[in-house]
């Protein structure tokens, strides 16, 4: 493409992610990103240090096409800045993004920003447990209420964005950790829309399916949340988080708090993260390829009770929304055992090929055992509100040939 037509035309993703958002002018030439450790900046004058500490702290607002001044690195710095410019194209709708040093740390932050005590917060459940938690012992010690909604049901979570008092935040995570049900997300916006002008805000946790499969702000959420741990990062040796909006209003108080807690990822991190960003797209559709021919054999099987994933949803409504708000069905499932706890940790004992660990999103498979590790925190009565039982082992498939895969999690199962 001639420089000229650059400017004229929309690239797509695949390109965005590799050209926006750095000059090599400014970082002697190179071709990509450098790191940059330095913890402190420069000031041109002190005209121009006294506006940055106003707009880091809420005080005045950015004018149109003026960036974020570098300051201090707890607040920003040029690898975090080049890193959120080139996850935007990665997520449709997108137009501002705030990288964090935890999934969790991105979601803690999200929340506080947008809830002060009185006000309430409704969820859908099955939700990562760090989530679940940090409402239910954390902010409802604070006065925020929790109010929990089974994941896909639509009518429970109208009925919850009605009659909530002083809803602030809807936060939603679809497909749910660990039993895959999707929630409509489309619905619950029109549900908030019918409170009139003071709505609450729509947050959706998107780490499961990623920026390429499912778009929230398509749909009308208003804040997208991730663990870059998972697929972003894609090769488990990386910790961080990202929030992103349509409207960069919705993150400035988001941004405020990360910089006063200090969470904002480390130079290095982001370095690494953002050399990652472009392959994604290709490395979570072949790893769901993958988990389609392994969901469909072992849906056969005759020690697994069934399969949780996408392809095999055999209620209705679960398949609308499935084929209305995904691109593809994901490289997660969730297989339920003939035999209980006994059964399913005997299967993770056999498998070889694949890992006993938790996380997700990596380029290895990882199985897990839920009720006893990411969700173990749970009652009796969330496990069972959640669908998650003794039985439920959950797979993270990788790019390992398929084949392979499915030869191991088969002879596993001959001794569970």
């Amino acid at each position: 493409m001639a420089d000229g037509d650059k400017g004229n035309r929309a690239l797509r993703p695949s390109t965005e992610v590799l050209t926006r958002g750095f000059d090599p002018a400014l970082s002697v030439g190179s071709a990509r990103p450098a790191v940059f450790r330095s913890s402190t900046y420069v000031f041109p004058s002190p005209e121009a240090a006294e506006h940055a500490f106003d707009v880091m702290a809420g005080r005045a607002r950015l004018a149109p096409e003026e960036g974020v001044a570098l300051v201090y690195s707890r607040f920003n710095h040029p690898n975090a800045e080049i890193l959120e410019e080139h996850m935007l194209p990665l997520e449709a709708g997108a137009q501002a993004a705030l990288v964090f040093n935890s999934g969790m740390s991105a979601i803690v932050t999200a929340l506080l920003a947008h809830l002060q005590p009185g006000q309430s917060v409704v969820y859908t459940v099955p939700i990562y447990g760090g989530s679940q938690k940090f409402i239910q012992s954390f902010l409802q010690q604070w006065g925020v209420n929790g109010v929990a909604v089974p994941g896909g049901n639509s009518r429970a979570l109208d009925a919850a964005i009605a009659n909530t008092p002083n809803l602030a935040v809807v936060l939603i995570e679809t497909p749910a950790n660990p039993t895959l049900t999707m929630t409509d997300i489309r619905r619950a916006v029109e549900s908030v829309h019918k409170l009139g002008a003071i709505r609450p805000l729509i947050m959706v946790d998107n780490t499961m399916m990623g920026p390429t499969f499912q778009h929230p702000l398509l749909l009308g959420a208003d804040i997208v949340l991730y663990s870059a741990t998972k697929y972003l990062s894609g090769f488990s040796d990386l910790i961080g988080g990202f929030a992103l909006s349509k409207d960069p209003h919705h993150l400035a108080k988001i941004r405020s708090l990360r910089s006063l807690f200090g969470t904002i990822l480390q130079p290095d991190e982001c370095w690494i993260l953002d050399g990652r960003l472009p392959t994604v797209a290709t490395r979570m559709r072949a790893a769901t390829e993958n988990a389609q021919q392994i969901a469909q054999k072992l849906a056969r099987h005759a020690k697994v009770k069934r399969v949780l994933y996408p392809t095999l949803f055999e209620d209705g409504d679960q398949v609308r929304i499935r084929d209305s708000q995904c691109d593809a069905p994901g490289a997660m499932l969730s297989i339920e055992l003939h035999g209980g706890k006994q059964a399913a940790f005997t299967f993770l004992r056999g498998i070889r090929i694949a890992r006993n660990a938790v996380s997700l999103g990596g380029v290895e498979s990882l199985v897990c055992h839920p009720k006893t590790t990411t969700h173990s925190g749970f009652t009796e009565q969330e496990f069972a509100q959640a669908g998650i039982g003794d039985a439920l082992v959950r797979v993270s498939v990788g790019l390992e040939d398929w084949r392979d895969l499915l030869a191991d999690f088969e002879q596993a199962l001959q001794t569970a």
